[in-house]
């Protein structure tokens, strides 16, 4: 006869006896790669499996983009400035601020700018979606539900007093899982890591050979001691930059636009202007 509802068989319960299962996430962690070494599993599988394991003790604030490297647009800003954001920062929704940084009443999806186009008349807080705020304490899991189950995928961090913290994204959450996630930028076969942008700024890959940056760019980058753009910027800095910052060096200014993976991806390079000093 079973207790308390215990419905395993009598073998079930010789087996776990003399084979008792994990004790600890560690123990599990272990077994994965046990799993794996025997080649029970992929390794892409017990990857996966880890970042869910691992993510399961994440909350927002670990992953976050930090205020300050947010990117943001204001409500009254012309629509001309707004759309060199948006095209200059490659993302697809913003928060909408009005009045300071500290006031979010929006996020703008890149998408719906396109409605201005045809239309004009139309007021850009109509194409405002309502933001959402999580606390910097949300657990990762729940949050992946909520994005899931409300279709929304950004959402803003605030921290116990009420203040912007950050903001995450799904992909954020996601890439605790399978890893990062490459976008349109990130072509592993692109014929050049040195693209000129409308403003007369240039996008160059971090992982660009600095060779390549000084014939594009007519600079003399030091090529040495370093083989690409991103290590000789992480070195200047003393460590890897993070999303929206900036670092100025040989006539140069380097706006990290993405970072992934503890490296940077993609940087908005803009010459310095006589006698500009950096920061």
């Amino acid at each position: 006869m079973s207790h308390g509802g215990d419905r395993r068989t009598l073998l079930d319960r010789v087996i776990e006896f003399i084979s008792p299962g994990p004790d600890s996430k560690d123990e599990l962690i272990e077994t994965l790669a046990e799993a794996e070494h025997r080649e029970l599993i992929e390794p892409q599988s017990r990857a996966m499996l880890e970042g869910v394991l691992h993510m399961a003790d994440m909350v927002a604030g670990d992953v976050m983009v930090a205020e300050p490297r947010m990117d943001m647009l204001d409500i009254d800003a012309p629509y001309d400035e707004i759309l060199a954001t948006v095209i200059d920062t490659g993302h697809s929704r913003f928060p909408v601020t009005e009045g300071g940084r500290a006031n979010i009443i929006g996020i703008l999806l890149a998408k719906d700018l396109l409605k201005l186009q045809r239309a004009p008349e139309l007021n850009l807080r109509t194409l405002l979606r309502p933001a959402v705020f999580v606390p910097e304490s949300k657990g990762l899991n729940e949050l992946l539900r909520d994005f899931r189950s409300n279709r929304n995928h950004l959402a803003i961090v605030i921290d116990e007093f009420g203040n912007t913290a950050g903001l995450i994204t799904i992909e954020d959450v996601l890439e605790e899982i399978v890893g990062e996630i490459e976008d349109e930028f990130d072509e592993a076969d692109a014929e050049s890591g040195v693209y000129t942008l409308a403003d007369g700024s240039y996008r160059v890959a971090g992982d660009a050979a600095i060779p390549e940056v000084n014939q594009a760019l007519a600079v003399q980058l030091p090529e040495a001691d370093f083989e690409t753009v991103g290590g000789l910027v992480a070195h200047e800095l003393g460590r890897v930059p993070r999303r929206g910052e900036a670092v100025q060096l040989h006539g140069l200014e380097f706006n990290v636009i993405l970072a992934r993976g503890g490296a940077v991806r993609w940087f908005k390079v803009r010459r310095l202007a006589p006698g500009e000093t950096a920061a």
